[in-house]
This record gives C-alpha cells, structure tokens and sequence, in this order.
C-alpha cells in the first residue's frame, strides 16, 4: 500500500476524468477518495471511496483539507484550496493537466480575485471551455508523473 492518497474535489470534476483517475488507482493500488456534496455515482470498493459532505460553500475543500496529509496529491479546479494543499505539503493537480506550484497558484489566486472583481462589476466573462483530447492527454500524463515522483518520494530513505 502506498503512503500517499488521491484525493479529488469531484464537485466541479468532469465525468469524462474519473475513468483516468479510476484507472491510475487500478494500476498503482493506490487509494482514491472522491469527495462532494452530491452523490457522485462512484460505487465504493477497496481502495475508491466517495465521501458526501454536506451542501454549503466549500465544504468538500474544507473535509479534502482536514483529511489530506504531506505529499498526498489533490484533483481540484479551485484555486484557493490548490493553495491550502501546497501549504500542506501536497501536490494539486488541475483537471486539465496543470501541475499547481507555490509560484503559479499565487499569480492564478490574483487572477482569480482580478475576474470577481470584473464580474462584480457586471462584466461577462464567461466560462471555461470544454476539456478536449488534448486536455485529457495531459491530464493523464501529469497525473502518471506525479504518481511515480510520489512513489520515488515516499520509498526514498
């Protein structure tokens, strides 16, 4: 058994990710715990499990962040808590592929914080756009890389 979990914020996950990621839990027998507050049609088993919390404004972010240790690795789209994870000395990954470090959270939480100001003043600024080939591929890459280096991590003396 590995020393490390994936952990994923599956509110905001698109569907067409979870097999990658179910996959990867699969290959590695590594434990995966997908976490919202919805049902998320994931069946439980040995190593998968989903984990309800209750409705509210981040409230998955807050239970992944309570739960989650050291060099464990996190699927979120949410910046705020790509942060919390990277303080905690985990790794954050972006459903499309983007591996978060200290440097680009940081510039990513002013840019988020840029467009709520724009949005706030009543500006469009509209949504991202659907993941394509291309973002699954990296997805899946960066996922695998991050799993390895983990392992490397956690099996060094």
């Amino acid at each position: 058994m590995l020393l490390f979990k994936l952990w994923v914020d599956a509110d905001a996950l698109p569907r067409i990710l979870r097999e990658i990621i179910l996959r990867a839990s699969d290959r590695y027998q590594l434990q995966v715990f997908f976490v919202a507050n919805q049902a998320t049609g994931i069946a439980n088993s040995t190593r998968v499990q989903s984990i309800q919390v209750m409705s509210g404004a981040d409230k998955a972010d807050q239970e992944i962040v309570a739960r989650m240790q050291a060099h464990d690795i996190v699927i979120t789209q949410d910046i705020p808590l790509a942060a919390e994870v990277i303080a905690q000395g985990g790794v954050a990954l972006h459903p499309r592929g983007e591996i978060y470090t200290a440097a680009n959270v940081k510039a990513r939480l002013h840019l988020r914080d840029y467009m709520d100001v724009l949005r706030g003043a009543g500006v469009q600024t509209g949504g991202p756009a659907p993941i394509s080939e291309r973002d699954k591929r990296e997805f899946s890459s960066h996922l695998d890389q991050l799993i390895q280096k983990q392992i490397r991590l956690s099996s060094a003396p």
